[in-house]
């Protein structure tokens, strides 16, 4: 009892270099001083970060992780309260998702080396190119990539001016550019800024005028850039367009074809700009605010076109079929033997045949099986006011 008492005025009363020897007898001191040492640990003041008694944080952390970190990175917290993209690990406060808190053998206190980090989330970046960027290549992530917040979806620094940084010649790329305003240039539409199988990074396929350096027979004096320009060779995607609910497109100005499609090279045969999640989060920002905010959300979220048509459907939101015709490619033995569906089957509420988006909303809600309101009454009711 005597020596409990002489730990605690050791630790509030004599100052932080006894409170570090207090601390030492239970934690390793040779784990907190391992490496590349956190400031506040180096100078043995556990208590800037830790309560030695009790806290309603784990670790008895004086606040939430973020919150302690904010407390001495004071830029960090005035750059994501203007950031209009915050990276997910620092928007839901899990700074020790990335970093340790006492000691690393990495830069920045990282829990692993840089790009081993990055690609335990990001794993679809982790392909074998034949050609591949050099900081890609040597695993520096945040050479280009801000790791905390971003003005852009894939938090690159300073957009299209980054890559100018280190591709300095200008002179030479504008006598490769011939047809390229090197202000506007948007550098990554035509190159893959991680690696790719053709030279300079140049993304894997080409248009076909592109490919066969005929530029004039888009670019050629006179000719109109709007999307009937595409159409004169794409003519079969005119029908596309016909349905109930399209892409047109028409508040865009010129051509919209170029919303989706980049008209030189692109990643796959339809030349999109960006992977889906990311394309169609540019326009539909109020879907994936919804998904951000779920608790459960439809595992294939990402590959929109698996269940949306690109161009136009018949079908609300442009589902490629009815709202059971392209859940049970999947669901197969949904409506067969669970709640009635299909034309004969109607919503009381609107007349319209029930289907499983009825009652479910892939997109995300905070409700299991990803139901519009709870299944335990919430739902039910909305139809059976008798029960």
């Amino acid at each position: 009892m005597i020596r409990f008492w002489f730990l605690l005025f050791l630790m509030v009363f004599a100052g932080s270099a006894y409170g570090e020897e207090v601390c030492f007898q239970c934690h390793s001191r040779a784990k907190m001083f391992n490496g590349k040492v956190h400031k506040p640990v180096a100078s043995g003041k556990c208590y800037t970060c830790h309560i030695p008694h009790v806290s309603r944080n784990k670790w008895l952390l004086k606040k939430s992780p973020r919150d302690i970190c904010f407390e001495c990175h004071k830029s960090l917290k005035s750059r994501l309260a203007r950031a209009v993209f915050v990276h997910s690990p620092v928007e839901k406060k899990a700074c020790f998702k990335c970093h340790v808190a006492h000691a690393s053998n990495n830069g920045f206190l990282l829990r692993h080396r840089e790009g081993k980090l990055c690609v335990s989330c990001h794993g679809e970046v982790r392909k074998k190119y034949k050609y591949v960027h050099q900081p890609f290549k040597n695993g520096e992530c945040t050479a280009c990539h801000d790791p905390h917040v971003g003005n852009n979806m894939v938090f690159v620094k300073g957009a299209d001016k980054l890559c100018f940084k280190c591709h300095r010649n200008r002179k030479r790329m504008a006598k490769v550019h011939r047809y390229g305003n090197l202000k506007n240039m948007k550098c990554v539409e035509c190159h893959n800024p991680h690696g790719s199988e053709r030279r300079f990074l140049v993304r894997a396929v080409s248009h076909t005028p592109f490919a066969r350096g005929e530029c004039v027979s888009c670019h050629g004096v006179g000719k109109s850039l709007g999307s009937g320009l595409c159409l004169k060779c794409h003519p079969k995607v005119v029908a596309s367009f016909k349905h109930l609910h399209n892409h047109q497109l028409g508040r865009v100005e010129g051509n919209s074809c170029l919303s989706c499609h980049n008209p030189h090279v692109g990643d796959n045969n339809k030349l999109l700009k960006d992977v889906p999640a990311r394309m169609c989060q540019s326009c539909h920002s109020e879907t994936y605010k919804q998904k951000k905010e779920s608790l459960y959300v439809h595992p294939d979220w990402k590959n929109c076109f698996n269940c949306h048509a690109g161009h136009g459907s018949d079908h609300p939101a442009m589902l490629k079929g009815d709202g059971n015709a392209v859940c049970v490619r999947c669901h197969e033995t949904q409506g067969k033997f669970t709640h009635p569906v299909g034309d004969e089957v109607m919503d009381p509420r609107n007349g319209q045949p029930i289907t499983c988006v009825t009652c479910h909303d892939t997109m995300g809600t905070n409700f299991k099986y990803n139901l519009r309101m709870s299944g335990e009454a919430a739902l039910c009711i909305e139809c059976h006011k008798n029960y």
